[in-house]
């Protein structure tokens, strides 16, 4: 089979993981196709956690046809059990001829052995066919997977001389309400949603997804993602908004009270000790807890304090940037508070990924250079 067929199968696969961006964490977003005598026999694509796997859904619609046939999977076939049986037992199973995966699986529990056991039973395999492309479907499960850590991605509304608020705080609304209902496209993409105690105590946020602003292709059914807020010194309220919403919320705190932790559990949340760094909460700590808690994404919505810690921690991996045609003045506050930069050198670099009108706003995604 040629190249070019290898790669138009692929990018099927690809846009069929692509059907599971909202709902299928923790696990990845995997899409299959099954190609027999240059037909598609089969296709699926992981869903939810719990259900089946994108190649155990192609593979029941392609039936006997699956036997002599290349599978076309976005991610190497899992070889163990977890909630389901391997994958790679089961194209094995179904006799196919060729399992091209478009990457390998960092989860330590499969990591090539998957293609092994495939190998193994004499089933031809190739590996790395639009890979680009088919990691971009996972950039949280695939960061968790190597480093330990949740994908961070920060969202941040600015005008156009990048002020975030005014000297007041006053910030409602900068934006449109396009971007706002772009956020909420964001919003259901993330795992969790992370913001500090400052913005609890000025804004009472609630940090959910509104789903009756959600376009049509977000299911009404996916899950609220985990609320975080980052609280050194444990001030927030136990009245505040979010945790009399439906949804789990996390307070990451460096304080021995459990007076005030004990209101705050009564009220639904969990309170999390970790240790100090610089007189706050340690920030590593938290990205690692979340990761043990298999959180894929998080999205920060936080003021410049948070951000500029997290940006100066390099724990911040991507930035989307919504931009209002407005300008607000040199008193307003800026997008990320950081110790002075004497040199061009000591700036942070940017790669810009994307930039897009949003009603009358751009929106600019900008991955940090590490």
């Amino acid at each position: 089979m040629s190249n070019t067929q290898d790669h138009v199968y692929m990018a099927r696969a690809i846009q069929l993981a692509r059907r599971g961006h909202y709902t299928t964490h923790p696990n990845p977003r995997v899409g299959c196709v099954i190609v027999r005598d240059g037909e598609i026999v089969g296709e699926g694509f992981h869903a939810r956690a719990g259900e089946g796997h994108a190649e155990v859904n192609a593979l029941a619609k392609a039936g006997d046809k699956a036997s002599g046939a290349d599978v076309y999977v976005t991610l190497e076939p899992c070889s163990h059990h977890g909630r389901t049986p391997p994958c790679s037992q089961a194209l094995i199973d179904a006799g196919v001829k060729r399992v091209v995966s478009a990457m390998e699986d960092p989860n330590p529990k499969v990591a090539g052995n998957g293609i092994s056991m495939i190998n193994e039973a004499g089933i031809e395999t190739e590996t790395g066919v639009m890979q680009a492309e088919a990691e971009a479907l996972n950039p949280g499960y695939l960061k968790r997977m190597r480093t330990g850590k949740p994908f961070v991605r920060s969202k941040i509304a600015m005008s156009l001389d990048g002020r975030t608020a005014m000297a007041s705080g006053e910030s409602k609304w900068i934006t449109s309400v396009d971007a706002r209902l772009d956020v909420q496209r964001l919003r259901a993409s993330s795992d969790a949603i992370l913001t500090g105690i400052e913005t609890v105590l000025k804004d009472d946020p609630s940090l959910n997804v509104r789903l009756d602003d959600l376009p049509e292709d977000v299911p009404s059914d996916i899950p609220q993602p985990l609320r975080v807020v980052m609280d050194s010194h444990l001030r927030m309220s136990d009245n505040a908004k979010m945790l009399s919403l439906n949804g789990k919320t996390i307070i990451f705190t460096a304080s021995d009270d459990r007076k005030l932790a004990g209101k705050l559990e009564n009220k639904g949340a969990s309170v999390v000790k970790v240790k100090k760094h610089d007189g706050h909460v340690d920030l590593f700590a938290v990205m690692e807890y979340l990761a043990q808690q298999e959180i894929n994404e998080v999205m920060v919505e936080a003021g410049s304090t948070l951000n500029g810690a997290l940006l100066q921690a390099g724990l911040i991996d991507e930035m989307v940037i919504y931009v209002a045609p407005k300008l607000m003045g040199d008193n307003a506050k800026g997008l990320f508070h950081l110790p002075a930069l004497a040199k061009m050198s000591e700036a942070i670099d940017l790669n810009i990924t994307d930039i897009r009108s949003v009603g009358k706003d751009l929106r600019i995604t900008a991955r940090i250079v590490k």
